[in-house]
């Protein structure tokens, strides 16, 4: 027997070349296509922007393009309406990436429990998600217009506002008006996605903990939230990611306005790449922002490994 496979191996080897180095290329060749619509979209993309960081690329010169190294970021490091951004970034990524979560956890959890009409509910829960994010911007300035838009109205008589009035408008106020349209249209996320983690859960472990005497928040801290763990931490990153460079609903509600006070890092890049038309400038901004989601990106990993590895 060991014979007779031998002698398959040698005739397997006395195969010519070039069939051997096709049948060797063949895996290589079924996934060139992917690897090369890959590269085109992405990375070839990715590495001209990178370059632009670094050289002077201003549409409207026709002699611009020369390679000018860190100047942009020497520019940058000086940049008052830059480090404003990036302040509001902060205040519009964790503002709304909390709030998200805590209704996207709410839903979830009243989800969770079996009533009659739950599918519809599901279904109506994931609508916000499937409208564009410039109608929703658009529906949302609507709401706030004080003319056409009912809130300004309900707030005053509510007794939250003096009068109706646009609180886009108002630069103390106007990060409220994206905060709560992006919350609204970010909530079905935060929702589906723990819904599904919600439903993996053993429901041996509740009915155990319920003998034991657990009360319902006794069962969420001992059972549900650290099941929901690993999955809060990576949906987290996903929309902390997102929200930091997702900047339509800014630019559709406010552009940046009141005096900057709702200019983010994203917003700011689009104001000077499409607007000022400096690509490299906002090649350089967009290449500060990587890096520091990156950062992050790196310590909820780290995070998240950890709590998998407590489990």
């Amino acid at each position: 027997m060991d014979y007779a496979v031998r002698q398959q191996g040698l005739s397997a080897d006395r195969r010519p070349l070039t069939k051997r180095i096709a049948d060797a290329s063949a895996p290589y060749l079924y996934s060139a296509p992917a690897l090369i619509l890959i590269v085109t979209v992405m990375l070839v993309p990715l590495v001209l922007g990178v370059s632009y960081a670094f050289r002077d690329v201003q549409l409207l010169n026709p002699f611009s393009g020369a390679f000018i190294g860190l100047d942009h970021f020497r520019a940058l490091s000086q940049d008052e309406a830059f480090f404003r951004s990036l302040r509001n970034t902060l205040w519009w990524t964790g503002a709304s990436v909390l709030l998200q979560f805590a209704f996207g956890l709410i839903l979830a959890l009243l989800l969770d429990k079996p009533f009659r009409g739950r599918a519809i509910a599901q279904a109506l829960v994931f609508l916000p998600w499937a409208v564009p994010s410039f109608l929703a911007g658009l529906n949302w300035a609507w709401l706030f217009n004080p003319v056409v838009g009912p809130l300004p109205h309900w707030l005053y008589a509510l007794g939250i506002m003096s009068q109706p009035a646009n609180i886009l408008s108002d630069p103390e106020l106007a990060m409220w008006g994206p905060i709560v349209a992006n919350i609204w249209w970010g909530i079905p996320f935060f929702a589906i996605t723990l819904l599904a983690a919600l439903q993996a859960i053993p429901r041996d472990l509740y009915e155990a903990a319920s003998i034991d005497g657990a009360g319902a928040f006794q069962r969420f801290l001992s059972i549900t939230l650290p099941f929901l763990a690993p999955t809060i931490a990576i949906t987290i990153l996903l929309r902390t990611v997102w929200i930091s460079n997702f900047a339509d609903l800014i630019i559709v509600m406010t552009n940046g306005g009141p005096a900057d006070r709702t200019q983010i890092v994203a917003s700011y890049i689009f104001t000077q790449a499409f607007k000022r038309l400096d690509f490299g400038y906002a090649s350089a901004i967009a290449l500060v922002l990587l890096a520091l989601l990156l950062a992050y990106s790196l310590l909820i990993v780290i995070l998240r490994q950890w709590l998998l590895s407590k489990d």
